[in-house]
């Protein structure tokens, strides 16, 4: 059962109605100061999972807080020279679009612990996280709270083998997992990829598979040819000679080196054949 997140993140519960609600519900109480903070003065959050933000989306709310304004304020916490974003980064980047000077904003004084979590679960509710962003989000969620798979996936209302396969896609190489950002590939797509445990081998299918536009099917096709061992080749039996067979191959070779030494012109021939050795002496009459 998906716990409350003000419970999970050590947030003061506003009210029942919010416990199971977002995020900026559990952060913001009605009764907060909601200030007016000069736009320049603010950063993004570090902790933030999403690394690719989709422009038509953010021009489009752009649009909507164009039309109807700021209905509900971002969430920030006092930096040294600055405030840094803990929710509502998307709305932050609109305003920019917009050239509004100022934006909505509570300010709350917050750990980095808490600051972390709260991006991340933000952004998992949303469900516009790219799969290697999610893993990522969980990932760190994991360490952050000193967390199993089985709680994590009790804590999000997940089931324990989602959290498990989303994480498993971060033992993909570095390209794929840029691939999945950029979503050139589907997660399908990366789970068949996973059965290669040589990134050299992920990386030239990944290559054909995004110029070729496989499907799924033609990739795991591909990756259970890639893992197919070579047939060794046969090696041509050694024909075994025995001691005495030896022996006297030898004494017939010095026999005739011996004669062909007297100053007689031998012509001899030597053929190996499967079941005995044949040897030719030609020995001229004249």
């Amino acid at each position: 059962m998906k716990q409350s997140f003000s419970k999970w993140l050590g947030l003061d519960e506003q009210n029942e109605e919010t416990t199971e609600g977002k995020v900026e519900d559990a952060l913001v109480s009605k009764n907060e100061e909601i200030q007016q903070i000069p736009v320049k003065d603010i950063v993004p959050n570090p902790f933030q999972p999403r690394s690719v933000f989709n422009e038509d989306k953010i021009e489009e709310l752009a649009m909507t807080l164009h039309t109807h304004g700021m209905i509900q304020p971002i969430v920030v916490r006092p930096g040294q020279d600055n405030f840094e974003i803990i929710a509502g980064e998307r709305r932050w980047r609109a305003v920019q679009t917009l050239g509004w000077e100022t934006i909505s904003a509570v300010v709350k004084e917050m750990n980095d612990t808490k600051t972390a979590s709260i991006a991340l679960i933000e952004n998992l509710q949303r469900e516009e996280l790219t799969s290697i962003e999610e893993a990522t989000a969980y990932q760190k969620l994991l360490e952050l709270h000193g967390l199993t798979q089985e709680s994590l996936a009790q804590r999000l209302g997940k089931g324990q083998s989602t959290v498990a396969n989303k994480l498993r896609l971060l033992q993909l190489s570095g390209e794929v997992q840029e691939a999945l950002k950029q979503r050139k590939i589907t997660e399908r797509h990366a789970r068949a990829l996973l059965a290669l445990k040589d990134e050299t081998l992920q990386i030239k299918i990944l290559a054909n598979l995004i110029e070729y536009d496989w499907n799924v099917k033609q990739t795991e096709d591909a990756v259970k040819h890639a893992l197919q061992k070579p047939k060794k080749k046969k090696k041509p039996k050694v024909k075994s000679v025995s001691k005495d067979t030896r022996l006297a191959m030898n004494t017939i070779r010095q026999s005739v080196d011996m004669v062909a030494k007297t100053g007689l012109s031998i012509d001899t021939d030597e053929e190996d054949h499967e079941d005995y050795i044949q040897f030719t002496i030609r020995i001229p009459k004249k």
